[in-house]
């Protein structure tokens, strides 16, 4: 199983990051406002994928995870330009 690190953008322009192992699964929670999706983005849909990288195990994931939350937003946006 590999990890992936995701960045979504929210209708309001704010950016949620999140660890799955099943991006495109993991997005659909979130997309459908349910229980499994974040309690950030609900009510902030329509959500775009906007950044996602693999990473390989879960430790590893939730390290590049917290790196990614310590930037500022526009390093952000930088790391989501490429």
């Amino acid at each position: 199983m590999t990890w992936s690190v995701y960045i979504l953008r929210c209708v309001d322009g704010t950016l949620y990051t999140g660890v799955a192992i099943d991006v495109a699964r993991r997005f659909e929670e979130h997309q459908s406002q349910g229980p499994k999706g974040a309690k950030y983005t609900r009510g902030r849909g329509p959500l775009k994928l906007v950044y996602q990288s693999e990473i390989g195990t879960r430790s590893e994931a939730c390290a590049e995870e917290y790196r990614i939350k310590q930037l500022s937003r526009s390093e952000k946006k930088a790391l989501v330009a490429g």
